[in-house]
């Protein structure tokens, strides 16, 4: 780039949990998506882990937001400062003066022009002079190592926090897909709902998402592998006073099995949209999962032995939309798919 360059080339995984950029082939910024805002004035106080911190523990004059909802911008002025707030976390030593950026951006496959736009509207308004849109689960694909260009079928189930996107890929293109707004932010709902009725334990969410993280399962019985059972602290909802309750992982998988079932029936549906010849490949090559929702404990074998084909999880499934992304952003000229805005 160097002292006078006057483009910055980034990509941005702009998650409902997380937001990730990647620069010069590295992931330079990874932090919640979140912001703390001054009630009255509308100033940015905190954006990402620092703002998470204050998220549920907040003055009145504070308000924490988060701009994405199911994966895709729901609060715009939030959003615009969130994504120009992250970009200035990226390391810029040796740049005189703020360069132009040219961006990738990962978006939900079932997102809708009004949502795409709103997308290149935010990113624009935060310096981007030159925005492309990429569909997550091609850039899962690409994260996770897959060749999309070969005349041969792959498919992908990214997980995140708002959306679970599915596709199966051929020659560079998505045959089939769908986009479920069932993902990590509904395990946590489930979990805390779960709590309520169950426990009569009244819990934050940042409780649950440990919860979840922590002995979140899709199988009853894991065996050898089964987490051992989490002590969780909160108040009663009946006397308000505080209590301790243990949760086991079996728990978790119960109040979670209506979720995955979603999850398996679109899944099962982008099966049936698939091509013989192509499905014939899924036979072969199995199933990937990426994203966070792809860590439950027993994910992979719950949907090998409803389906009849092999699951895998992704290394860093993460991370795999982000390093997608990030290759998109250094071939803009060789795929076809990016969609410059």
């Amino acid at each position: 780039m160097g002292l006078f360059s006057l483009t910055q080339d980034i990509a941005v995984d702009l998650g409902t949990a997380n937001t990730l950029i990647i620069h010069k082939g590295k992931i330079v910024v990874d932090q919640p998506s979140i912001v703390a805002m001054d009630v009255l004035t509308g100033k940015l106080e905190a954006i990402g882990r620092e703002a998470a911190m204050m998220e549920g523990r907040t003055p009145k004059s504070i308000r924490t937001v988060r701009p994405l909802r199911d994966g895709v911008i729901a609060d715009f002025q939030a959003a615009e400062m969130m994504v120009r707030g992250m970009i200035k976390l990226i390391p810029n030593k040796g740049h005189i003066i703020t360069p132009a950026l040219r961006m990738v951006v990962g978006i939900p496959s079932g997102a809708t022009e009004v949502e795409r736009r709103a997308v290149r509207d935010s990113s624009e308004h935060a310096g981007g002079r030159e925005v492309y849109l990429i569909d997550e689960p091609m850039a899962a694909a690409l994260g996770i190592g897959l060749d999309i260009e070969k005349p041969e079928g792959n498919m992908v189930v990214d997980i995140g926090g708002g959306t679970t996107e599915i596709a199966v890929i051929s020659l560079g293109g998505i045959v089939a897909d769908r986009s479920i707004r069932v993902a990590g932010n509904e395990f946590t709902a489930d979990i805390l709902d779960y709590m309520f009725r169950q426990h009569n334990l009244k819990i934050g969410e940042p409780t649950a998402e440990k919860i979840k993280k922590t002995i979140g399962a899709a199988l009853p019985d894991m065996g050898e592998d089964a987490p051992e059972n989490m002590i969780v602290s909160g108040s009663n909802r009946v006397t308000s006073l505080p209590m301790e309750v243990p949760v086991s992982y079996q728990e978790i998988a119960h109040c979670l099995d209506k979720s995955l079932a979603k999850l398996e029936g679109a899944i099962m549906q982008a099966l049936e949209d698939t091509p013989p010849e192509l499905f014939a490949d899924l036979m072969r090559n199995g199933v990937w999962l990426s994203g966070g929702g792809a860590q439950l404990h027993g994910l992979a074998k719950r949907f090998s032995d409803r389906m009849q084909i092999e699951f895998k999880v992704a290394e860093d499934p993460l991370r795999a939309v982000a390093r997608g992304t990030g290759i998109a952003l250094n071939n803009l000229d060789r795929f076809k798919f990016l969609r410059r805005q």
